[in-house]
Order: C-alpha cells, then sequence, then structure tokens
C-alpha cells in the first residue's frame, strides 16, 4: 500500500505568554483527531506538543499534500485558535497566516513535513521488514535548525557508523531549498559523499538555505523538513518558524542513536527571544513548555512504529525523555548563559538582515534615515587626492588587481 505520513504543526495559542497551549486546546485536536479515524479520513493520528506549539501526526492513504487532510488540520487548528481567543490566551491563532486556505495549507503559516512510501513490512521484505519513524519538533528557532544535525545524521561516519554498511555506503541525496525565494520553490540536488563540500557551503547559512528532503539513491524517501520562512509569506515577523523533521530510522536509513548524537552539540541557532538572538538548541521531553531563561530554543523527538496496516503502535517513545540527555540541557543552558552576557552585541544577535521583530527593523530603519553626509565648504562630496599628482585616487578593486 501506498502510506503517507503527514506532520502538521501551528502555535495558535498560549498561556501567559509564549508557554504552552491550554489542556483544552490539545483534546480539542484529539478529539478531532478521533472523528476523522472514524469517518476514514485517516489510518491513525497523534497530538504533541512542543513548546507553545500543537504538532498533528498523522498516516493516511491520500498521498502528500493532499487537501482533505490539510483542511482537516487546519480546521483543528481554528478549533484550537477560537479556545485560546475565548480564554484570553496569548498568540491565538497566531501561525494561521491565511483568512481561508483552499487545498494545501503549506506556505499559509504551520510547519508541514511529508513523506509517501510503498508500504510492505513484512519479514521477507528486505529494506523495511518493519516502519520506524521520528518525529523532530522545535519551539523558537528558524527552519534550518535541522540543516547540522540532518546532515550529520546522514552524511557523516563520525555520527552514522551505519554509512560504512553496505546498506548505505551509497549515502543520500540532500533537496537543498532556497528560503528567500519565494516565487515558487527553488531547489536543488546534492549527494554525499561526493558533494560533501558543496553541501557544507550551503547548508553554513541557516537562514536562507534549509535541508527540505533527504532520499537514498534509489529515491526511497528518508527525510522530510518544513523549510519555510514565515515572515517571508506573511511580510512582517510572525514567530520564529519552529519547523518539523520527520525521519525514517533503521535498516536502510540510520538508527536512532545516529541521528540523535549530533542534537548532544546543542549547536548555535537563530531565535530565542523576539526570535533575534542567536542561541543554542536544547533537547527536552515531548509537552515541555518554554519557560527557561532567555527563551531558550527546544526540541523534541518522539518514535512510533507503523503497522502493516498504517496505524501506530499504542505506546510512543519520547527520545528525548532521558537521563542521558540530563548533560546536554546543562551544556546548552550553559551556553545560553554565555552568549546572553555578550547580550546587543555582534554574534549574539542575529544580523540586521535577518532581525525578524517588526520592531527592531523600524527602530534601525528610522535611525539610518537620518544618517547626513558631510560635504566640504563649496557642497561638493570630499575626494581622496593622489599625493603624487593632486587627481582623484583610481580606487582598483581586488578582482582587477
Amino acid at each position: 500500500m501506498q502510506l503517507t505520513l503527514s506532520v502538521l504543526k501551528a502555535d495558535v495559542g498560549s498561556i501567559g505568554g509564549h508557554t504552552r497551549p491550554s489542556a483544552a486546546m490539545v483534546e480539542s485536536a484529539r478529539q478531532r483527531i478521533r472523528e476523522a479515524i472514524d469517518h476514514g479520513l485517516i489510518i491513525d493520528g497523534f497530538v504533541g506538543t512542543t513548546g507553545d506549539d500543537i504538532a498533528l501526526i498523522l498516516s493516511h492513504g491520500r498521498g502528500s499534500g493532499n487537501s482533505e487532510v490539510h483542511q482537516f488540520a487546519w480546521h483543528a487548528f481554528l478549533a484550537a485558535t477560537d479556545i485560546a481567543a475565548h480564554a484570553g490566551l496569548y498568540g491565538a491563532g497566531q501561525d494561521l497566516l491565511v483568512d481561508a486556505p483552499s487545498g494545501n495549507i503549506r506556505g499559509a503559516g504551520p510547519a508541514v513535513a511529508e513523506m509517501t512510501f510503498e508500504h510492505h513490512p513484512v519479514n521477507d521484505n528486505r529494506n523495511r521488514p518493519a516502519e520506524s519513524f521520528m518525529v523532530f519538533a522545535a519551539d523558537k528557532c528558524g527552519p534550518g535548525a535541522y540543516n547540522l544535525p540532518l546532515f550529520l545524521g546522514f552524511a557523516d561516519p563520525m555520527y552514522c557508523a551505519g554509512l560504512m554498511l553496505p546498506k548505505m555506503a551509497d549515502g543520500f541525496t540532500f533537496r537543498i531549498i532556497d528560503m528567500d525565494h519565494t516565487d515558487g520553490d527553488s531547489v536543488l540536488e546534492l549527494s554525499a559523499p561526493e558533494d560533501y563540500y558543496h553541501l557544507t557551503a550551503l547548508l553554513r547559512d541557516n537562514e536562507r538555505f534549509g535541508i527540505e528532503r533527504i532520499m537514498r539513491r534509489d529515491g526511497e524517501p528518508a527525510a522530510a523538513v518544513s523549510a519555510q520562512r514565515l515572515h517571508n509569506i506573511a511580510g512582517t515577523y510572525t514567530g520564529k518558524d519552529d519547523p518539523v523533521a520527520l525521519v525514517r530510522n533503521q535498516g536502510i536509513f540510520p538508527a536512532p542513536e545516529e541521528l540523535l548524537s549530533p542534537f548532544a552539540k546543542a549547536h548555535y541557532v537563530g531565535g530565542g527571544a523576539r526570535g533575534s538572538h542567536v542561541m543554542p538548541m536544547m533537547p527536552v521531553a515531548l509537552h515541555t513548555p518554554v519557560t527557561g531563561m532567555y527563551c531558550i530554543p527546544v526540541i523534541s523527538c518522539i518514535g512510533f512504529s507503523v503497522d502493516v496496516e498504517g496505524r501506530f503502535a499504542s505506546d510512543h517513545v519520547d527520545f528525548f525523555d532521558n537521563p542521558a540527555w540530563d548533560e546536554v540541557r546543562r551544556k546548552a543552558m550553559e551556553r545560553a548563559m554565555i552568549i546572553r552576557d555578550q547580550g546587543w552585541s555582534g554574534a549574539a544577535m542575529l544580523p540586521y538582515a535577518e532581525i525578524e521583530y517588526g520592531g527592531f527593523r523600524d527602530t534601525i530603519t528610522g535611525l539610518v534615515k537620518r544618517f547626513e553626509t558631510h560635504k566640504d565648504g563649496n557642497g561638493a562630496r570630499r575626494t581622496r587626492r593622489s599625493k603624487r599628482n593632486g587627481s582623484p585616487r583610481k580606487m582598483v578593486s581586488a578582482r582587477s588587481r
């Protein structure tokens, strides 16, 4: 059978500021999933929260980008928005950027990651005798937050020893999207190991280039990421992009431990308070609210198994809800305090072109307009003169030397 996994996540309201959605909002989403299963729209579903975001994790047979599934998710977010608005919660409907999208809601605000593949988990299926996958959900950070950990998990044997085994030795193909290109998706496919250096040249820029998809060389989907910039859609600050990633694991794909190990770096990403700082990523348990100092970016990861009919196992595993990650959380908090000690200066904040909060842009733009070009007494701009003949010195570019 053709099975589609869809993850759709949005911030539609939270308690006491940007912290977590209310229990009533979450229960509303769960009830809608139960109804969708009963009506045959989806096979199975799960509701999770990370920070102030609600994530819907769905399995169905309708294909990626299906309008009925997307409209179901949109209306589930609208119902949670209504609950948030009536309760006076902060940011009700924040990530719903259009009034009534028709069909596919990708680009309408919610983070969306999907993949469709042939699902035939039986013992004689040498590639996938069992189907398992992971869902990463991040809050308070941009969509390029997965660039480094997914690259290391799928391209670097120092983190993924499985790349040295025959099943994975051919490497993987990465589809990179230019998130600054808003007139349709501008993508480039590069493969590791042969394009290793070219991949790093692009993926170092988390704010512009992002991993959108990873495939095996035979085209089998391995990972999907919600690589989009909300401010490019809305035209103004609406909150950080808070991406999701859907990743298949085991067998012909990296194992969970190989995909999780890069997150031990607590790597720096754009985000944090007002979406305008450089902050480390902290791995946290599912349903963790954002209540720490400096609004540190957080990421959760849960794992599922899928039966032959596309239903999730009765239990899931919460990968970061484990004492093994306590040391990483301490490291992340220490790194956060160190960089926040630098306050507004230099690398501690995102550069002007990336400052997401509209007020910052307005302040700087207003000040730039007040700059004046000083002129000499006769009204002409000062020009540097050559000491040799008094004529204006010719400026020579580095390229023409």
